[in-house]
């Protein structure tokens, strides 16, 4: 029982902490802002949603395989991988902030004289949408690297496992 437990239930549980932090920021979101920002998706949106769950899911199938234990240590393979797909992570902001730039920019181009201020703010919705999409995919995605961090180490705490870097020579 114990050996299920620590080869396949603890890596699983951690495996959907990054799932679950992600339905609860979701649901989280104020409906009708939920409602604003699927109504106003651009196709930049889309890119930066649809190339962060990609990423996502891929870093999770290397962190499942990084959490399993082969005998008294992790496989170590994912580890390599993880890292250069978390250092992605940090391209959707900036894949965000350009949706912005480029929101305003439509926004301030589409304005031909005197104009009422709800209109300015319907046109501006690309560029917060944008933003709302960056943000989103890079806290889910810098997620995974966490969880196999301290996965381990409680895995390991939890079956009396010393770790490598402790045993001796």
């Amino acid at each position: 029982m114990r050996r299920l437990l620590i080869r396949f239930v603890l890596p699983l549980f951690f495996c959907l902490i990054p799932f679950l932090a992600a339905a609860v920021v979701a649901v989280a979101i104020p409906r009708q802002a939920m409602y604003f920002f699927l109504e106003h998706l651009s196709a930049l949106d889309i890119l930066i949603l649809g190339l962060g769950s990609l990423l996502f899911v891929i870093q999770m199938s290397q962190a499942w395989r990084a959490l399993r234990l082969k005998g008294d240590t992790f496989d170590s393979r994912a580890d390599r991988w993880l890292n250069h797909l978390s250092g992605a992570a940090e391209w959707f902001p900036m894949l965000g902030l350009i949706g912005t730039v480029g929101g305003i920019l439509q926004t301030f181009s589409s304005i031909d004289g005197p104009t009422q201020p709800h209109v300015i703010i319907q046109k501006y919705a690309p560029a917060i949408t944008a933003t709302g999409a960056g943000l989103f995919m890079a806290f889910i995605n810098i997620l995974p690297p966490w969880v196999v961090m301290t996965g381990r180490e409680l895995i390991m705490a939890l079956g009396g496992i010393t770790p490598p870097e402790e045993r001796a020579p």
